[in-house]
């Protein structure tokens, strides 16, 4: 059946300043529903002058009095040519469906990773096929080929991987799944590991001062990640993992179209370790055994003709892990001397609901409602200490989208309420509390096109700890060349520390807890507040008829106040008010260049000047390097008959990173003041022998790099010396895996 391609270009009325240029938006409409159309060619005939429309079908092009015809085309429908009589003129065009057109097949190379020319705030997206370049078990690993997102251990026991930006901890970020935040209070150790990375379809990494949107606790950024659609995932997919450190894993998808407006799909995901390693011979797992069962269910509903949309998870988790010494035995070993041991069993059951509504006729105008419920179970132990933690978590926002005028002048506004019951045991202390807060935000976008954008926002909570108080957000984009961007941004962040879920790493130590009451209302002290300032340029380039571009950016954050977490006592661990100073500087390069053909480098540098004002004085931040360097290169081959090779290979250099004081341990128990620095390779081969088939083997740490002596007293873990925290490279060596992936 025919569709017709309807192409609505708005002239803009143009200010004084910028009569040399006309501006429009292409945009097509299928059984009454409108959207931007990318990629149509506008030029005027018999000249050299023309662009293309950019992902959101808008379209900038030189203009002069002389110019009178404008030839509209996009593959697969008929040309046409638009008389033009001056640039303030609003055109309404149609495009007829070409049907006499034969098929053409155009094939075209999509970055994995790609930063944003046309997005006012920083923001680089990474597609299912870049996290294919790795062994993309989880969240938590599927950054290893980004130089944006920093990978490190937590410790030497529970094998936890933790992530950093802007030389900030995953605390500091807000990290949501389909914008709904998600890894936060009692899941922010473990989280991560929570969402397989199967079920993603891309994530999206905002630097710096995020949307007021979102809400008011993102400092250092905000990750995103957008899962697969029953809709458009494969009817059936199915991936098997092996690895010889023991790791067992399956992904399965069971996707359904019930109709023409409902369709559903069943996630599994089940890993299992239970080989135990001890590769460096302290007596310690290097990774810790266990097993873990995922499954959600999610429903999607989509009505093009009366412009609603909806989305309905339904998730329950169970992830149990045992560390500690290899002869631990829970049996008989729990909570005794007889040997020292940790299990960490999670269950955790969360429902998301997702609804939007896109007036028909005013396709600029929407509204959307979120809703999401989650409770989260965790009982743990680690050696002589206990530590449990549920979370019951309510979160709900509702958001309007609409114009001021014209379609450069957007804003968004709406309402977010959460609520948050924690019952936390700490040994024998109860730490449980209720948290809760109401805002509104608006947030105002400016966008003049090609050439120059900024959104501002402002947001207003009331939480019952935290008070009333005000979230301010500013991100300015201007494009002065072609093919260049630079970029500003600030705001401002707020947030309640879950100390003890956040540092959960202290456990698997001998250090005592000192938690200085300051007279605030969550453990005694106050919230976290933080101002961020950045500024990036963008250039992309064309060397030798092959495509680059070359990132430079600056962050500033400057805590105004800061839970600070002291770890210069090697006796003691303590949690206490900021008084004095806390930034943290980041300065990153990159550069993407297509060498030759199908062959792809990414390089980044990056240096951090983190420092704190302790009590005992200023200081740089624990195990974080000043200095790392990322390189990663990709190599496809030609297909032929579907069928093609994918080569990758990722390399780290980390620089040297301080230890905390440990001068006052005995000799055999202290560390030097700076750890060496470290060189990590990574890399994979994925042969696909047809869009449904591909099987891959990869190497992780494949040089064997890892730590001499990661834990202080590891042959005596009762004693006051045990300490597992200070880790800054791999414990386990080299790990090998292999696996496939069918999809129907």
């Amino acid at each position: 059946m025919k569709k017709n391609i309807i192409i609505l270009f708005v002239l803009l009325p143009l200010v004084s300043f910028a009569q040399d240029t006309l501006k429009g938006m292409a945009m097509i409409q299928e059984n009454g529903q409108m959207s931007g159309l990318p990629g149509a060619t506008v030029y005027w005939l018999d000249t050299d002058i023309g662009t293309t429309t950019n992902d959101k079908g808008w379209f900038t092009i030189k203009y002069k009095p002389e110019y009178k015809k404008l030839v509209i085309s996009y593959i697969g429908y008929r040309t046409d040519t638009i008389e033009v009589t001056s640039a303030n003129q609003e055109i309404h065009h149609i495009l007829k469906d070409e049907s006499e057109l034969e098929e053409v097949v155009l094939n075209a190379k999509k970055k994995t990773t790609s930063v944003s020319y046309l997005s006012t705030a920083n923001i680089s997206t990474i597609t299912s096929d870049e996290l294919l370049k790795a062994a993309c078990c989880n969240l938590s690993e599927s950054f290893e080929t980004n130089p944006s997102i920093d990978v490190n251990f937590s410790d030497a026991v529970t094998g936890t991987k933790q992530i950093q930006m802007l030389g900030l901890n995953s605390p500091y970020l807000l990290i949501a799944q389909e914008n709904i935040p998600t890894v936060r209070g009692a899941s922010q150790a473990y989280g991560l590991t929570f969402t397989p990375g199967t079920w993603i379809e891309s994530i999206q990494i905002t630097k710096g001062a995020g949307s007021v949107v979102n809400g008011y606790e993102s400092i250092a950024g905000q990750i995103n990640a957008e899962l697969v659609k029953p809709l458009t995932d494969d009817k059936l997919f199915v991936n098997l993992y092996g690895a010889n450190n023991g790791r067992l894993e399956l992904n399965t998808h069971f996707n359904q179209i019930l109709s023409d407006k409902w369709s559903t799909g069943l996630y599994i995901h089940a890993n299992d370790r239970s080989k135990k390693n001890d590769q460096n011979d302290d007596n310690f797992l290097d990774m810790p055994i266990g097993s873990q069962i995922n499954v959600m269910n999610r429903w999607q509903y989509q009505n093009v003709e009366t412009g609603w949309v909806g989305f309905l998870n339904l998730r329950y988790l169970n992830d149990e892990k045992q560390a500690g010494e290899v002869d631990f035995n829970p049996d008989t070993d729990k909570m005794t001397t007889n040997a020292w041991g940790s299990e960490i069993e999670t269950n955790r059951f969360d429902t998301a609901l997702k609804l939007g509504y896109v007036f028909p006729e005013i396709p600029f105008q929407s509204v959307g409602f979120q809703t999401a419920y989650s409770k989260h179970n965790q009982d743990s132990y680690y050696g002589l200490r206990t530590y449990n933690i549920e979370q019951e978590s309510v979160y709900s926002s509702l958001i309007f989208n609409s114009i001021i005028g014209d379609t450069r002048n957007k804003f968004k506004t709406g309402f977010t309420f959460t609520y948050d019951t924690y019952k936390e045991m700490v040994e024998l202390v109860d730490y449980g509390r209720n948290e809760n807060s109401i805002g509104a935000f608006f947030e105002y976008a400016f966008d003049n096109l090609d050439e120059f954008s900024f959104t501002a926002g402002l947001r207003a909570d009331q939480h019952n700890k935290l008070g009333f108080f005000v979230t301010p957000r500013f991100h300015l984009r201007y494009a002065p060349w072609e093919k260049a961007v630079i970029r500003g941004s600030f705001g401002r962040g707020k947030r309640s520390a879950n100390v003890f879920a956040e540092n959960q790493q202290l456990f698997a130590s001998n250090r005592s807890i000192n938690l200085i009451d300051a007279g605030g209302k969550v453990y005694g002290l106050d919230p976290e507040t933080a101002w961020n300032y950045g500024v990036s340029f963008l250039q992309g380039f064309n060397l030798f008829d092959k495509k680059g571009d070359v990132l430079i950016d600056f962050f500033r954050t400057d805590f105004t106040n800061q839970v600070v977490v002291d770890w210069e006592n090697p006796q003691e661990i303590a949690f206490y008010n900021l008084d004095g100073k806390s930034f943290a500087n980041s300065f990153q390069t990159e550069i993407n260049y297509n060498v030759i053909e199908n062959v792809d480098v990414r390089l980044s540098y990056k240096f951090y000047d983190i420092s704190t004002d302790y009590k005992d004085g200023t200081n740089s931040k624990p195990l974080v390097p000043k200095h790392r360097f990322f390189a990663n290169a990709g190599y496809k081959t030609t297909v032929r008959n579907n069928s093609y090779w994918m080569f990758d290979l990722t390399y780290n250099l980390v620089g040297k990173q301080r230890f905390p004081f440990t001068g006052t341990n005995p000799t055999e128990y202290q560390r030097p003041e700076y750890s060496p620095s470290t060189n990590l390779l990574n890399a994979q081969i994925t042969k696909i022998f047809s869009p449904k088939f591909e099987v891959y083997i990869g190497g992780e740490n494949i040089t064997g790099t890892t730590q001499d002596n990661p834990i202080i007293a590891s042959e005596n873990p009762f004693n006051p010396y045990f300490d597992s925290t200070l880790v800054y490279a791999p414990i386990n060596g080299a790990n090998f895996y292999t696996g496939l992936r069918f999809k129907l």
